[in-house]
């Protein structure tokens, strides 16, 4: 059994998990902003001092992806700084790292999936300082699994399933972008698997591709929210340049998950029946 330490408690990924160890017989300590200021090295310290950990998943993240144009540094510290305080507070303990990133450190202009060796190239800031939150905890750990991960939903917190079931029962029409191409992921499954790694007490250190499977755009993601919800509301296709946004988004965010498939045998569902089972727990919108 592990005592696991868990950042980020209030946000969607850390809720997953939250609601994903009923029967766990782990000791999870979950750890908001309050409890665990990630950008302060001192008091991680203490607090895996005070704990000792086997695990820390690394749920806090600086997700704002427009308003990080804005704010470089607001989003350097809890991207890149509190990855790094984490890592080096692992290693001097002896504790496991599990660390949430992202495809936006891509830049899009590939037409296949994303491996892990291929060439990173963030178009923004949220992408930069998550790749850079990736190298400093490389620099500094060596027992770390990082997980970039794409198009991250569910029913809890803020995202583009719900944001879409809250727009569409308001409207007749939406406008949706149609020229992003990547793989909605359901927070639930992304919390099942960094659960089985606890469970496995994984040695399978390094970066690995955790989505679900299938291929969408945003149109297409919001289509079927509608169909599934069973929501009346026209979805019009847009180009992204009739959408503009502060962060320029990768154009092709496919991430290949043959590394994750063979290290862990994992199975992986297709993005449409995750997004049912989700919208099967969903209750509150």
């Amino acid at each position: 059994m592990s005592k696991v330490v868990v950042t980020g408690a209030n946000g969607q990924l850390a809720t997953c998990i939250k609601n994903g160890i009923e029967h766990s017989d782990h000791t999870f300590i979950f750890l908001d902003k309050d409890a665990l200021d990630i950008t302060d090295e001192t008091q991680a310290n203490a607090l895996f001092k005070k704990e000792k950990p086997d695990f820390c998943v690394n749920c806090a993240a600086y997700t704002a992806v427009d308003k990080a144009e804005s704010e470089p540094e607001s989003a350097k510290r809890v991207n890149v700084d509190g990855p790094r305080n984490l890592a080096k507070a692992c290693r001097q303990f002896n504790a496991k790292l599990i660390h949430i990133s992202t495809d936006f450190v891509f830049d899009g202009r590939k037409r296949t999936p994303y491996h892990e060796e291929d060439a990173t190239e963030p178009l923004g800031v949220y992408g930069r300082t998550k790749l850079a939150g990736e190298i400093a905890i490389s620099e500094n750990l060596k027992s770390f699994v990082i997980l970039r991960t794409s198009w991250l939903y569910s029913g809890e917190g803020n995202n583009f399933m719900k944001t879409m079931l809250r727009l569409g029962r308001k409207n007749q029409t939406l406008r949706v972008v149609n020229d992003q191409y990547g793989t909605p992921t359901y927070g639930g499954d992304l919390a099942d698997f960094i659960i089985s790694l606890i469970d496995k007490n994984t040695d399978k250190y390094g970066v690995y591709h955790f989505s679900n499977t299938g291929v969408a755009t945003w149109y297409d993601f919001a289509l079927a929210i509608f169909e599934n919800a069973e929501i009346k509301c026209d979805v019009i296709p847009i180009k992204t340049r009739e959408y503009p946004t502060a962060a320029k988004r990768p154009e092709y965010s496919i991430l290949d998950k043959s590394k994750v498939l063979s290290v862990f045998g994992v199975q992986i569902p297709d993005w449409k029946d995750s997004l049912k089972k989700c919208l099967s727990k969903v209750t509150d919108t």
